[in-house]
């Protein structure tokens, strides 16, 4: 069950939503932007959507000749910042930079939140993407994914896994429900707590970001058994695909886009997924993103909407089938 604590209270009914939206038709498309823009990014600095968004504001203000800052608004599982830029008046400057967790993750576990994605928001392209590494400790016996499950099958009261988030708790039980076995959920704060108690043991297991899971390996206090990537990572040739290791069902990435508020007029989220797709195909972005074992992508608006509307489905199965959902 995931834990949403200071969320208590913050889902307001759906209709306030629109509320303050109205008026995009009297943005001046030809003189926009006019103003600074807002990047807002529901999770604390310093992370992947935090660099991403950064490197984003870079470009536009460079674009665009007004200042683009970036501003954090974490809490109740990004709940806080998503409803923001949700209840934004759309035009186009106010903009949210977020993973896949408010997006696609949050409404298959919670069927009260105050935000539709695919209504109230206006997709605009991906940023960039990751893969989740299966981690087990450096003195665990299992050497592949197989031992792994069989172990987990012969003896399911000592097979568990932890997670600091919606997102790899259901990655998770989507491996339960592929691989047919019942690995115990555990509760973390965070992926560097995750870390210490599957190489000391306290953990059989976890599917991670790369990149906390790389700096793990690195380091030798984990081992990786798979990658849910469609290839294998550069940074570890040797770590089988979850393909390779029996799972084709387990290509999994997750990933940072950006979004607008629903009612953003066309042309404007036109230029902004064309100044999106240029930061993307920068050298400079292109290697920092590759330092931190993620995948540089842009898509059109279009692409990102059928993304979303492919995975809040997928995964809303996944927790109903688990009985994974967001308290309230």
């Amino acid at each position: 069950m995931i834990s949403r604590r200071s969320a208590t209270g913050l889902l307001a009914g759906a209709a306030l939503l629109r509320a303050g939206q109205a008026g995009a038709q009297d943005v001046d498309e030809r003189t926009w932007p006019d103003r600074p823009l807002r990047l807002v990014v529901p999770y604390a600095p310093g992370g992947t959507n935090d660099i991403a968004a950064r490197l984003l504001a870079q470009r536009l203000t460079e674009a665009f000749g007004q200042p683009a800052v970036v501003e954090n608004r974490p809490g109740a599982q990004a709940i806080i910042g998503t409803e923001a830029v949700a209840r934004a008046r759309p035009d186009g400057l106010t903009l949210l930079v977020a993973a896949s967790g408010p997006i696609v993750f949050n409404p298959a576990t919670n069927d009260q939140l105050s935000y539709d994605p695919l209504r109230d928001l206006a997709p605009v392209s991906l940023l960039v993407a990751f893969p989740l590494m299966l981690l087990v400790g450096k003195d665990s016996p299992y050497r592949s994914v197989a031992e792994l499950v069989a172990h987990a099958k012969a003896q399911p009261e000592r097979a568990n896994y932890g997670s600091p988030a919606a997102s790899m708790q259901l990655a998770t039980e989507l491996f339960n429900q592929r691989a047919a076995t019942r690995f115990q959920h555990v509760a973390y704060r965070g992926s560097a707590e995750i870390v210490t108690a599957v190489a000391s043991g306290d953990l059989t297991m976890a599917f991670l970001d790369t990149a906390p899971a790389a700096g793990a390996l690195a380091a030798g206090r984990v081992r990786a058994l798979g990658v849910t990537s469609a290839q294998r990572l550069a940074s570890f040739p040797d770590v089988p695909t979850m393909t390779e290791a029996g799972f084709p069902d387990m290509q999994v990435e997750l990933w940072t886009g950006l979004l607008a508020p629903a009612g953003t007029p066309a042309g404007i989220v036109a230029k902004l997924q064309a100044e999106t797709a240029r930061l993307v195909a920068s050298p400079g972005y292109r290697e920092r993103m590759a330092a931190l074992y993620s995948r540089p992508v842009a898509t059109t608006p279009e692409e990102l909407r059928a993304l979303i509307g492919r995975e809040i489905p997928l995964w809303r199965g996944v927790a109903r089938q688990a009985g994974v959902r967001m308290e309230r």
